[in-house]
């Protein structure tokens, strides 16, 4: 893989292990001056890939601290670099005693995820790869672990070698035909190329689908509850989260801030926020909030737009439509049907696997009537399924890669109808240009040093 190559004359070392007190603290150390540490440190190097007791020592000869000693030698170790770690006990002031030596004896500190980073760089990992590490260190349920690690084993990766490999071979077919104009056959006509076309965009189409869902399970979906005073919007954050996480009270114009929940839905995480009713208000700090309420409309993946059942449609809660921002789709949901006597669940005459604006619920907050059916109706909006086989960790990036890559496919196709040889071809290079950005085959050092410096440090 035609990867960037970066010098890395120097030593780094950063302590792996989270900040605070803990039984065990690891220190990592990754470069060419790591033998030479490890006899500065401990006297000798480590049988490679044992572990071994010693103790460390500083400049004076005292002891820092004593525990396990693991050396790993290049190329056979994380980084690709010559490797030492040193797992001794969890304080904080051990560790960085032991660090401040390190230092002293010809190693930098590390920066954020420079180790994955050397790791990317010398062909142990690609770029997908290297960013599951993160996303299974930071994954927030079960599903979302779960997918990281198919992630970090290379599921993803091997979906988009296969792509790449599959566009490599139409574009030899296409170029091979340009280079021939002289055979009597002429192969820019067959209908079979076109094919190849489309069946790599069905293909491309579903590695979107997945990679879809890898996002879903790493970042979520952040729902914005909205509505006038009294609306029930607290009460039903509540219900939801299945705690009682906001103040709730008959007085409208409870809420005046932005209160947000982490919760998950049969393994999809889900951010609720609960907001300031909507109204036209004197007051300066009920104004603040209904700005606020209005801004966290216009980041969220969808609105639940609540209204009290018990009152019916009044022209002040039709009126709360033309507030909502027209590029976010919204749920209509009728709360306090313990009060109305509406059915819960689905209204009648909305279809139930509708994700378009418009769709409408009836729920009570109180009793907990209709909300399997909003749980339901959250997952449907997202695309988001229960079945986890087969789930990798994605992101955003990933997925517009995917999607510039389809698209790039697609003109080849159109270029190949009318015989365009040449500019079908340069679409095809340019859709793998665009998956290999996935995988780091191609990509900027601006991108790596952005992507890297959101790990932690020690890894």
């Amino acid at each position: 893989m035609d990867k960037p190559q970066r010098a890395t004359a120097d030593t780094i070392a950063a302590v792996a292990t989270a900040a605070g007190r803990g039984g065990v603290g690891i220190l990592r150390i990754s470069g060419p001056l790591t033998r030479s540490l490890a006899e500065g440190l401990i006297g000798s190097v480590p049988d490679p890939r044992h572990a071994t007791l010693a103790t460390w020592v500083d400049a004076a000869g005292h002891h820092i601290d004593q525990g396990l000693a693991l050396y790993f030698p290049a190329p056979h170790s994380f980084t690709g670099e010559e490797v030492l770690e040193l797992q001794g006990h969890g304080g904080p002031v051990v560790l960085d005693l032991l660090l401040r030596r390190v230092l002293e004896l010809g190693a930098r500190a590390a920066r954020p995820g420079e180790f994955s980073e050397r790791a990317f760089l010398n062909g142990k990992l690609d770029l997908a790869q290297a960013e599951a590490i993160a996303d299974l260190i930071e994954s927030g349920s079960e599903a979302a672990a779960r997918a990281a690690l198919r992630s970090l084993e290379g599921e993803f990766s091997r979906h988009v070698h296969a792509l790449v490999e599959s566009l490599i071979a139409l574009r030899l077919h296409i170029e091979a035909a340009i280079d021939f104009p002289e055979e009597e056959i002429d192969f820019l006509a067959d209908g079979a190329l076109t094919q190849r076309c489309a069946q790599l965009q069905r293909k491309m189409d579903d590695l979107i689908a997945h990679a879809r869902q890898g996002c879903l399970l790493r970042e979520g979906m952040t729902v914005v509850l909205a509505g006038r005073p009294n609306a029930g919007k607290s009460s039903l954050l509540n219900a939801l989260a299945e705690r009682d996480s906001a103040i709730v009270s008959a007085t409208p114009g409870t809420t005046r801030d932005v209160l947000r929940e982490y919760l998950q839905i049969d393994g999809m995480p889900l951010h609720l926020i609960d907001t300031a009713g909507l109204r036209v208000t004197t007051d300066d700090v009920e104004g603040e909030g209904v700005r606020r309420a209005q801004r966290a409309m216009q980041q969220a993946d969808r609105i639940l737009l609540l209204l009290d059942d018990a009152q019916g449609e009044t022209a002040a809660s039709t009126a709360l439509l033309g507030q909502l921002p027209s590029s976010i789709p919204y749920t209509l949901v009728y709360n306090k049907i313990d009060l109305s006597g509406r059915t819960p669940g689905i209204c009648a005459g909305q279809d139930a696997h509708s994700t378009d604006s418009g769709m409408a619920l009836a729920v009570s907050a109180q009793l907990g009537a209709g909300l399997d059916a909003l749980r339901d109706h959250l997952k449907r909006c997202m695309g988001f399924q229960n079945a986890e086989t087969g789930a990798f960790s994605a992101r955003r990036r990933h997925l517009d890669a995917i999607a510039r890559a389809r698209a790039y496919t697609a003109q080849a196709g159109q270029q190949l109808q009318q015989k365009r040889g040449e500019l079908a071809a340069e679409e095809l290079r340019l859709a793998q240009q665009a998956l290999g950005e996935i995988t780091g085959e191609f990509t900027s050092d601006d991108l790596l040093g952005r992507i890297f410096a959101s790990f932690c440090i020690g890894k």
